[in-house]
């Protein structure tokens, strides 16, 4: 029975915030791997906006929560529609896209930042333009570009 409640639920769309930091020509961003597609991507961080909350609070309190670090200036630059396949599952988000900057600028002479999200750990790299536009580490939300 258990299993015929969880098949039965509709998938839902996730919103989520993201924020780009630019430093000179490279963007910070988080490296993951999609087992369905065979190939790395990165994503820049940010994540779920909580039910009663504003795009923009959800993008500070999510750079907060995952970097422990303070995001000042937070300008929005669009909204993307991502349909994706991840690790063999259908995903749907709304992407609410800032940029921004970190009140401490001392995060843009760190080559690696430490992150968490829950109990997970990893590290968010500052990634050349350049380099993610070769495409041989895939850059997403899809459509990521046009805001860039």
């Amino acid at each position: 029975l258990p299993y015929r409640i969880a098949m039965s639920k509709k998938p839902k769309i996730r919103a989520i915030a993201i924020c780009l930091f630019r430093n000179g020509d490279r963007i910070l961003a988080n490296q993951g791997y999609n087992r369905s597609a065979q190939r790395h991507f990165c994503r820049p961080l940010g994540g779920g906006i909580d039910f009663g909350e504003t795009s923009e609070a959800a993008v500070i309190r999510e750079i907060q929560e995952e970097l422990g670090a303070e995001l000042v200036r937070p300008k929005f630059l669009g909204v993307l529609e991502s349909i994706f396949v991840y690790n063999d599952a259908p995903g749907h988000e709304l992407v609410f896209v800032y940029d921004g900057q970190f009140a401490d600028a001392a995060l843009y002479n760190q080559p690696v930042i430490r992150a968490v999200e829950g109990d997970r750990t990893f590290e968010a790299r500052w990634y050349a333009l350049e380099d993610l536009k070769s495409g041989e580490i895939r850059l997403v939300p899809e459509g990521l570009w046009t805001l860039l």
